[in-house]
């Protein structure tokens, strides 16, 4: 479908462009800066890189009943929607720490306590890094003797 070159270059432009991606590095900066009145007003203190997400979002799409190119303004509309609620998140998760000084993963915790899926979820995996950076220490205590018995 894309055999001629011209109109893949254009393809490509128009995919990187409705990803958020810049065509180049060099006019990134001049060529969003007047179309950023359709962004959120936080995105004029902070801009972050779009499109990194990209190839993850598409995998996952696919897994949850998605063709498996999905097309680029969807992907970029569920990774600003993605994005939107993980800032939200740590947003809110600083506010519930700020009290306490110190941002802690009970403070995700409690903030999506209500939401049963994502809480069990949650400490699954936050129980399988536990086991796994118990592994790697067991590991490498294991190594360091292999290697310098005393």
């Amino acid at each position: 479908m894309h055999n001629n070159s011209s109109s893949s270059n254009n393809n490509n432009n128009i995919n990187s462009t409705s990803a958020g991606i810049p065509p180049s590095a060099s006019s990134s900066g001049k060529a969003k800066a007047g179309g950023s009145s359709s962004q959120p007003a936080e995105s004029s203190s902070f801009k972050r890189k779009r499109g990194i997400f990209q190839k993850d979002l598409q995998h996952m799409m696919y897994g949850f009943g998605d063709d498996q190119n999905p097309l680029p303004e969807t992907v970029a509309l569920v990774e600003d929607i993605v994005v939107e609620y993980v800032t939200d998140l740590v947003h809110n998760a600083q506010n519930v720490a700020s009290k306490r000084g110190k941002l802690l993963t009970d403070d995700f915790l409690y903030l999506i306590r209500k939401d049963s899926r994502k809480l069990h979820r949650c400490t699954e995996l936050l129980s399988m890094n536990e086991e796994l950076k118990q592994a790697r220490k067991a590991f490498d205590v294991n190594e360091e003797t292999l290697v310098n018995p005393e």
